[in-house]
């Protein structure tokens, strides 16, 4: 999708910004304001109404996202949607009917000020679906609020009423002074983007990283020790901001929304399934990668992204060949953030990509399915590849994506005498094209800037996402000292990287930068 520069003004200024202050957004005369009930959370049902002002036209169009972005699937959330009911400014009913999948026409003529309510059905227990039950409620504003088709830049207030006895919202909005449960958004890009979990939540202490706070809320959030998860995510909080040297948001929010759920990103706040209870028989390290993953995508996709994720197209999904790139090179720096944050040891990191190296050879998609071909089908395959007959058929981004990261990063540091990275590269996208050109950029521009960092052309790397030729394994980890035999007869499946036993200088030089070593 081809962003104009309006529109590419418009979206630097909500990731910059956040959220305009309280205040001004109230005085505006075209906010949409939605007040959302639950007073039987047994039905798994929301009420909502919501109030705004509208020209004087025969109809107007009312849409509600088909997806959320950062889950790459149509969710046909328009389906929950009944009992809607549309008053004009005197209470008489308005006539509508049923536009398209996503779609509510009204009639309007004459009509200066609506006032609608509607419910909500919820399902399902998921990341990118909104759920309610007797003990908490969640949230995802794309499958809750309405808005006027070609409105997207309308700013919005949302008042919650929690149920009885619930005392806690969590959510990345700002919030209004003196309203209790009252939260602000410049335009329903960023309202889209900021989830909400009702209940009897827990917030863990916060800490600040550059004077700017991090807080952690959750439900039912377990049995662990809460001190030690705070100063590790802290730590990597720290290490990523770091490792791109900005914090472009003005608080951060880590809403734990339960065990078994998922995990998506947002602008200031991100939802991640959590149970202190599992903590330990899961794995720590296994909750911090998790963890890294989805702050990370704070910058890789939701600054530093692919030119088609933003503006949205909420209505048929926004495809794109760089998955490998937002969700890949994200999963690719979970171990490098948490070795830089002492969160992992050296041979734990080698692991990390023997497993991944392991997970991309034993599957026979690589031979059939590029790593662009799976960014682009995932709407069809899903994030792991096609299931039944043609799973043998398609490969996942989640997997290649950061083996061909890792190669990407060791060649760079080889071809510049270990001065220049992948890092370098991150901050380059970071800087070029969110913060100067105000939008995202495209294969050819990441090509561009790929090597020109790298300082020489990068064919033979490139050829591993839009061909599927064999990596060259030996060759790229070999710049970092290191050895490894990819034969599937030999090892049975099981691929180890071992260091050489006489690397030279620059191979040194390079493992120890590349692995954050000491």
């Amino acid at each position: 999708m081809k962003m104009n520069l309006t529109n590419a003004q418009r979206w630097l200024g909500l990731l910059a910004m956040q959220c305009v202050a309280a205040g001004a957004v109230a005085q505006k005369p075209d906010v949409t304001r939605f007040t959302v009930t639950m007073p039987d959370p047994a039905s798994h049902t929301f009420h909502v109404a919501m109030d705004l002002k509208v020209s004087s036209k025969d109809s107007t169009w009312f849409k509600l996202p088909d997806w959320q972005p950062g889950y790459y699937q149509l969710m046909n959330y328009a389906s929950n949607i009944d009992h809607l009911v549309v008053k004009d400014q005197q209470g008489n009913d308005l006539g509508w009917q049923k536009t398209g999948k996503t779609g509510w026409a009204v009639a309007t003529k004459g009509v200066t000020t609506l006032h609608a309510e509607y419910d909500v059905k919820t399902t399902r227990k998921f990341v990118a679906t909104s759920y309610l039950d007797e003990e908490h409620g969640y949230i995802t504003p794309v499958s809750v609020f309405l808005h006027e088709a070609g409105k997207i830049n309308v700013p919005s207030e949302i008042t919650i009423k929690p149920f009885a006895g619930w005392d806690r919202v969590a959510t990345g909005l700002d919030s209004v002074a003196g309203k209790p449960f009252t939260y602000v958004s410049p335009d329903f890009d960023v309202l889209y983007d900021s989830p909400l979990l009702v209940g009897k939540l827990e917030e863990l202490p916060a800490f600040q990283v550059k004077g700017i706070p991090h807080r952690f809320i959750g439900y039912k959030l377990g049995n662990f020790d809460r001190v030690k998860l705070m100063s590790d995510i802290q730590k990597i909080v720290e290490k990523a901001s770091g490792l791109i040297g900005d914090i472009p948001y003005k608080h951060y929010t880590f809403i734990a929304i339960g065990p078994g759920q998922g995990g998506i990103e947002h602008l200031n706040s991100t939802t991640i399934s959590f149970s202190g209870d599992q903590l330990n028989s899961r794995g720590w390290n296994g909750m911090l990668g998790f963890i890294t993953h989805e702050y990370f995508h704070h910058y890789n996709v939701k600054r530093i992204r692919p030119i088609e994720l933003g503006p949205f197209d909420y209505d048929k999904g926004s495809k794109t060949n760089m998955l490998w790139v937002s969700e890949g090179l994200t999963v690719y720096y979970e171990p490098l953030i948490m070795r830089e944050a002492f969160l992992l040891g050296e041979q734990e990191f080698l692991d990390f990509f023997k497993k991944q190296i392991t997970n991309v050879e034993t599957k026979p998609g690589r031979l059939f399915q590029t790593l662009a071909e799976a960014s682009a089908e995932t709407w069809s395959d899903g994030p792991f590849g096609r299931t039944g007959d043609a799973v043998n058929k398609t490969i996942s981004y989640y997997q290649k994506g950061p083996v061909v990261g890792m190669l990407f990063d060791l060649a760079i540091r080889h071809e510049t005498q270990n001065k220049r990275s992948l890092d370098d590269v991150m901050r380059q996208l970071y800087e070029d094209f969110y913060k100067k050109k105000q939008r995202g950029f495209t294969e050819a521009e990441l090509r561009t800037t790929i090597e020109t960092v790298a300082g020489t052309k990068l064919d033979e790397l490139f050829s591993y996402i839009y061909t599927t030729a064999e990596p060259d394994y030996q060759k790229y980890l070999g710049y970092a000292g290191l050895e490894i035999d990819v034969t599937t007869e030999k090892h049975y499946g099981t691929f180890e990287i071992k260091k050489k036993a006489a690397p030279g200088d620059l191979e040194r030089e390079v493992f120890k930068s590349w692995s954050r070593g000491e």
